[in-house]
């Protein structure tokens, strides 16, 4: 039964799918080549593969290989309910909805979350081409992978004959007037601690110290924007002069929390302290302080950023100030932000680094570090620093992900014949450009020799946001540009 991608999109938002929790979303992947009657592959990482022959005529076609990653980053604003609870990614479905501009043209959106359409709009563009016999296509392989934004275990797990195609048309890109044809090099990694945990001092009263209302954002494609880590900055003002609190003892630290995923800015940030009551004013004084600092920083690039200091409930213990300090030390230290711009390439980042989340346990203290280079020796270089910055604190780093930079041949057949089905398609030629975001290409790359890739999409604004929305004009766009450039190389 032929479905629109539209369709599809609303189906797959029912179905929870944050990275690295994928079981479901590939067994509904399963269920859909089952009820459309294809074959279908699915390997130890939960990757998908759903096969489609060619349009009879056409068997003799070069076959192309459609990909996607099936997760998606989950955040959520802050307060964010659903039926009267806290929203919960792991059980919750995606609520779309649609809005019409004042010039006609129509936004998809969802209700206090982020959309996933990175990258599920491609996904159900390539699912609605299995479902449509009036193609014309040569023999297509729908492949789907696992753990994209969280360290591409999937791509790079993926057997060697998995796939037989050598094009690879990549629909998630999220500039629909460009195709890219490079993008940065990523990698993960995550410092943990061991917390020693101790009583509240007695008579001590409890604090929340909270910067949030950041726009929160892309690590790779919103860096350049200046946008407030707040993860970094509650760092920063725990290393000044409050710092003198926790060293003499008139402040213990019961819980660290920011950061919803690795790959996004953190838009909050808390601290729930308690202190002695002698140091309450001053302790009120520096937030204040701080946050008039950071008003004036952020007053154009986040205008909404906001310090506060707050009263919240007791907490049954504390954590003990050497392992405390250890943490909030670590994070001023680290880059965070745009670290050089490239030098090729006008306005693009070339180094990056974002401490992603920060989170507290009862038995683990993380905090998270995504740097992304489009110079594998930079990466690496910076990769190495930050790990010596929290070992020098005493954390364990653990490596979750190591994903080179890739550029393809920009003469390649298929970015030729891309580009000539945009011009042909919507009456323009598309840019060609490098984006400072990872990609799975470059685990295609080395994985199957001779492979080129296409990476195309429409456009997608603050992608791994509550402020995500995709521009449907140019998803309709980009569904006609697959339709005809699928035709071109079934008969070329």
């Amino acid at each position: 039964m032929k479905q629109t991608f539209y369709e599809i999109f609303s189906e797959l938002n029912r179905v929870p799918r944050p990275s690295h929790h994928e079981e479901r979303v590939a067994d509904w992947l399963c269920q859909f080549a089952e009820k459309h009657g294809l074959k279908y592959r699915r390997d130890g990482q939960n990757c998908v593969v759903i096969e489609k022959p060619a349009t009879p005529g056409y068997e003799d076609a070069e076959p192309v290989v459609i990909l996607n990653h099936m997760d998606m980053v989950c955040v959520a604003k802050d307060g964010y309910l659903r039926d009267g609870r806290k929203y919960d990614p792991m059980t919750d479905a995606i609520i779309p909805y649609v809005e019409t501009d004042e010039n006609g043209v129509r936004w998809m959106k969802a209700e206090g979350t982020s959309l996933g359409a990175d990258n599920g709009v491609g996904l159900s563009m390539a699912l609605a081409v299995l479902t449509d016999d009036t193609l014309v296509h040569p023999a297509i392989e729908v492949l789907t992978t696992t753990n994209e934004e969280d360290g591409m275990s999937g791509a790079e797990g993926l057997s060697l004959d998995f796939i037989k195609g050598r094009k690879i048309l990549n629909l998630d890109s999220e500039d629909y007037d460009t195709v890219t044809v490079g993008a940065a090099g990523a990698f993960l990694q995550v410092a943990h601690w061991t917390p020693s945990w101790k009583e509240v001092p007695e008579g001590y009263v409890y604090r929340r110290i909270v910067v949030d209302g950041g726009l929160g954002g892309h690590s790779g494609l919103d860096v350049h924007k200046k946008r407030c880590n707040c993860n970094h900055q509650l760092g920063i003002f725990f290393s000044g002069e409050v710092v003198n609190a926790l060293i003499n003892g008139q402040m213990v630290v019961c819980t660290m929390n920011g950061g919803t995923a690795n790959a996004s800015i953190a838009s909050g940030a808390s601290a729930v302290v308690a202190i002695d009551p002698a140091i309450d004013e001053v302790l009120a004084g520096l937030v204040a302080q701080f946050n008039e600092t950071l008003k004036q920083t952020y007053s154009e690039t986040d205008p909404g950023i906001n310090m506060r200091i707050e009263e919240t409930a007791a907490c049954d213990k504390c954590l003990d100030n050497e392992v405390a300090l250890n943490v909030l030390r670590s994070i001023p230290a680290l880059p965070c932000g745009v670290i050089e711009m490239h030098e090729e390439i006008p306005g693009t980042v070339m180094t990056s680094n974002n401490v992603g989340v920060l989170y507290t346990a009862d038995d683990d203290i993380t905090v998270s570090c995504h740097t992304r280079s489009f110079s594998n020796d930079e990466m690496h270089r910076f990769a190495e620093a930050i790990k010596e910055t929290f070992q020098g604190r005493n954390a364990t780093v653990v490596q979750l992900m190591d994903t080179g930079s890739w550029f393809e041949d920009t003469k390649s057949t298929l970015l030729e014949t891309t580009c000539n089905t945009f011009n042909d398609v919507l009456g323009f030629e598309p840019k060609k450009v490098a984006i400072h975001a990872v990609l799975e290409c470059a685990h295609f790359v080395e994985k199957y020799p001779g492979v080129q890739i296409a990476s195309i999409g429409p456009l997608i604004i603050e992608p791994h946001s509550t402020s995500e929305r995709i521009n449907l004009n140019t998803a309709d766009d980009i569904w006609k540009v697959t339709v005809e450039l699928l035709r071109r190389l079934a008969t070329k």
